[in-house]
């Protein structure tokens, strides 16, 4: 597997979203995925502490115990959180971190993200204390998501000399929602940072489980009325167009999604969540297909015939 960097980590090009961690499934079955994750040679896990409301990263932690030197365990702090704490403060920061690192039973995170921009609290506070947890070994890079480029440019400016700034950005981008395009990526470009890709399968619907005139799967996410948004008829005639694209050069709509993101330098891994051990070790393979520059621009004829927003 192709690795990539985040600073000074090397990670997967396939990366392992945990969101379905302690919500969507129980510890065994996160120790099952998180085994065919590392059989699949992923090395890069991704999780957050809102997720399953801690127990993504128990789990986790668990599903690692023996193995920690293996991976790189990227995590996030930020939101809403046990006694309805959250954001950037300085002692929040500190507090959450601390957390983190006894529900993954570790004494280091590798990617610490900011979960979202906190407008009360100026970033120069919160990245002090990052800077901090940097110099204390608690964790050994810093990142961020859901951040404009304006955010992006701010953080930048507020970091002091020598002291540790964010390496990754991990927003919202997928083949249907190309928002990044306009500025935050070449922002990325511009400062050197990572760009990490989230919801890269458009909430499945980039799957090719979804087909127009067919049902949805009875357990998926269309059918439990998650990600409505993405399933409109419009993009849903859309997919079949990729679809065909994809299946004409002998590959899968899924592979078509993981790798036109991979295909994109500043992009690190392309983080897809999983439910099962086959569904790792399918978005594994997925990031291989090397799209050529002919293949890029049919695509773009596609996506730019639909009207989908940039």
């Amino acid at each position: 597997m192709e690795k990539r960097k985040i600073g000074s980590l090397e990670v997967s090009l396939a990366g392992l979203g945990c969101n379905n961690f302690g919500w969507r499934i129980d510890a065994d079955a996160t120790a099952a995925v998180v085994n065919a994750a590392l059989e699949s040679e992923i090395n890069f896990f991704d999780t957050a502490d809102v997720y399953g409301k801690g127990q993504s990263e128990e789990y986790l932690g668990r599903a690692l115990k023996g193995r920690r030197d293996k991976v790189l365990i990227a995590t996030k702090f930020g939101m809403k959180m046990g006694e309805g704490k959250e954001g950037g403060k300085p002692a929040y920061v500190r507090e959450a971190c601390e957390a983190s690192l006894r529900r993954l039973g570790t004494d280091r995170i590798d990617l610490y993200q900011m979960h979202q921009p906190d407008p009360s609290t100026p970033i120069a506070d919160t990245l002090g204390a990052l800077d901090e947890l940097v110099k204390a070994g608690k964790v050994r890079e810093i990142g961020c998501s859901n951040f404009s480029a304006q955010q992006l440019r701010e953080a930048h400016a507020a970091a002091r000399p020598g002291a540790a700034r964010f390496v990754s950005v991990q927003n919202h981008y997928n083949l249907l929602h190309r928002e990044p395009e306009a500025e935050v990526l070449p922002e990325c470009e511009r400062l050197g940072i990572a760009f990490l890709p989230y919801f890269p399968l458009a909430n499945g619907l980039l799957t090719g489980k979804y087909r127009k005139g067919k049902p949805f799967p009875e357990s998926s996410r269309a059918a439990d009325g998650f990600g409505p948004k993405v399933f409109t008829e419009e993009n849903l005639a859309l997919v079949e167009e990729l679809a065909r694209f994809a299946e004409s050069r002998g590959h899968t709509l899924l592979e078509l999604a993981m790798s036109w993101l991979a295909a994109k330098r500043v992009i690190a891994s392309v983080i897809a969540g999983a439910k099962t051990p086959e569904q790792v070790k399918t978005n594994a393979r997925a990031v291989s297909w090397r799209l050529t520059d002919a293949d890029l621009a049919e695509v773009e004829g596609i996506l730019a015939s639909a009207h989908v927003s940039h």
